[in-house]
């Protein structure tokens, strides 16, 4: 099967021993390409070093990541705003962006001026979004209509939330659904969702190196996994993993221009 893991952090530490190992086994498993959302202001030279090893199959996103952003979000938001500016034509999408309060609140604010801005810079750069949402597609969808219809593109990564707020983010006609291992789940309510995402509007994600699907569940995540979650998505979509892939790999490439 073919298919394209559309969100991966293997420049993460918990990689740095064995990645060649991970890219060995993903390429075999027929992952064709590997996107990789950036963190913060730390995780920049990592990210790079990853893709300037294996150019042409992972590729690289710059933003600021909704848990990074504290009292100094402004410093990280100028270290991320000056790496695009200097490498605008490297990177595929700006991400990983959005709004987590999940773990903390108490940078609601912050997160809000951060989230608008890189949307800003999505439409100054014509470059799609990848949006992580943890409980916070209120404050996501409120910020998304300010702008105006079909300005921005992108994906809502690893969606979770509810049938109404899947209504929603499927309103956005250029944005993309990104799925991963957590369908799987014994108690996951997800697959019960998938059917209303059309199958040309999804995207194939790990988020490695959480959230492995099962039955790799408790493990390091990585992009060999996917597959998991392809079996299993193809057959609520009634379709063969193959089939499936194919179209996964044809939604990113229209999502992600530059891949092309």
């Amino acid at each position: 099967m073919r298919v394209i893991d559309s969100h991966s952090h293997i420049y993460l530490e918990t990689f740095h021993q064995d990645l060649s190992d991970v890219i060995i086994r993903a390429q075999k498993a027929g992952i064709e390409k590997i996107l990789l959302p950036n963190i913060d202001d730390t995780t920049i030279s990592q990210l790079l070093n990853v893709c300037n090893q294996w150019e042409n199959y992972c590729f690289p996103m710059m933003g600021l990541h909704p848990t990074s952003v504290k009292e100094d979000y402004q410093i990280k938001l100028n270290s991320i705003k000056k790496e695009l500016n200097q490498n605008t034509k490297r990177y595929i999408g700006i991400g990983e962006i959005g709004m987590d309060l999940y773990w903390d609140k108490s940078y609601v604010k912050e997160q809000r001026i951060v989230f608008k801005e890189q949307l800003d810079w999505a439409i100054t750069y014509n470059l799609p979004v990848v949006i992580h949402s943890r409980d916070a597609f209120d404050e996501i969808f409120s910020i998304l209509d300010t702008f105006e219809e079909n300005s921005i593109t992108g994906v809502f990564h690893s969606f979770t939330g509810t049938e109404k707020e899947l209504r929603k983010a499927l309103s956005y006609k250029t944005f993309f659904i990104g799925i991963n291992g957590i369908s799987t789940f014994k108690n996951s309510t997800l697959l019960d969702l998938v059917t209303m995402i059309p199958k040309e509007r999804l995207l194939m994600e790990t988020d490695s190196p959480y959230l492995a699907p099962t039955p790799m569940r408790g493990k390091r995540n990585e992009p060999s996994f996917i597959t998991h979650t392809l079996i299993k998505l193809a057959e609520v979509y009634a379709l063969s993993a193959e089939e499936l892939g194919v179209i996964t790999i044809k939604n990113t490439n229209r999502l992600f221009r530059k891949l092309k």
